[in-house]
């Protein structure tokens, strides 16, 4: 089954999300506008809106109000890939050319900006002070990860506290506040929405392990990059560090830089996928997903807590 078809019941308001969406990247700048809906057009799992909708089932669900957060949280994501791709150089993003690309740095850090600042205007809308901090911590979470993640680049001694810790700040902790604004937002006690909180961490653990691994196992169609992507801009992912256990592949992976042929890239590409390290990689993430699903047992039942575990199981064995 598609992951689309998990939750395929929210479509309804999911349209409703991507039409705020729209709206609110409107701009009085054109170019700012267009960069903007450039970023939104090229599509996206819209998994951080989904988080929200299906959290705040648990609680008083009203589109009208849970709107706004689910809305927000996509956009802080989007803000996030604007600026990872000015860091990362990136070229294409799901296929298409990235904003940087396409314009260049300067618009694509004002454009992340812009869509940062609008996701915190959408997010007054809710009147809630415990939201608004678990909202800004969470930022400064992620923006610290950005920051790591630069420091981080070429880094090949690195250990797996490392890239346990960046991944946390990348992915997850966006995944765990979107599950637990979601359920903020529609009045559930507070002991549920602490719960759907840590589901939404281990399920982003998963999540990106999942990722690091099918940078390697994708092909370049499914990818919307060349496979081996992250490695060739730096980042230092987990497959990566499990192989470098080998004294020889840790050998050839301190050779790589950015200007690396796609021959020399092929071979080390791999030299990880049979040294083992994809196999124990799945198997980190496999115990994150767990973890998840552990949490999800002591939630109450409904519709979305099936929906939640269905979604969970995908993206542990998900490979396109």
């Amino acid at each position: 089954m598609k992951l689309t078809m998990m939750y395929s019941y929210l479509n309804s308001d999911l349209n409703v999300i991507e039409k705020e969406l729209e709206k609110t990247i409107q701009a009085e700048s054109t170019l700012l506008h267009q960069a903007s809906l450039h970023l939104l057009q090229a599509g996206g799992k819209r998994i951080r809106p989904v988080f929200v909708l299906l959290a705040g089932k648990f609680g008083n669900y009203d589109i009208d109000t849970i709107k706004n957060v689910a809305v927000a949280l996509e956009l802080i994501h989007m803000a996030s890939l604007v600026h990872d791709d000015v860091i990362d150089d990136a070229q294409l993003r799901r296929g298409q050319p990235t904003i940087k690309a396409k314009w260049d740095n300067r618009i694509a850090m004002y454009t992340g900006d812009y869509i940062f600042a609008r996701s915190l205007e959408l997010m007054t809308k809710i009147n809630n002070p415990a939201a608004h901090r678990i909202l800004s911590d969470t930022i400064v979470e992620v923006c610290v990860g950005e920051i790591e993640q630069i420091k981080d680049k070429y880094h090949f001694d690195q250990n797996l506290r490392n890239y346990l810790r960046r991944i946390k700040r990348k992915t997850a902790l966006l995944i765990a506040a979107s599950c637990q604004l979601g359920a903020i937002a529609s009045c559930v006690d507070e002991e549920i929405h602490r719960k759907l909180y840590l589901f939404g961490y281990y399920v982003g653990m998963s999540f990106q392990i999942t990722d690091d691994v099918l940078d390697f196992t994708g092909t370049e169609k499914e990818l919307g990059k060349p496979a081996g992507g992250d490695l060739l801009q730096g980042n230092i992912t987990l497959p990566v560090l499990f192989a470098m256990e080998d004294p020889e592949i840790r050998r050839h992976v301190k050779q790589v830089h950015e200007n690396m042929g796609a021959a020399e890239m092929g071979t080390i590409i791999d030299l990880i996928k049979n040294s083992g390290a994809i196999e124990r990689s799945l198997e980190v993430s496999g115990l994150y997903l767990d973890k998840a699903l552990k949490i999800l047992e002591q939630l109450p039942p409904n519709r979305a807590k099936k929906t939640l575990r269905d979604i969970a199981r995908f993206i542990g064995k998900r490979k396109f």
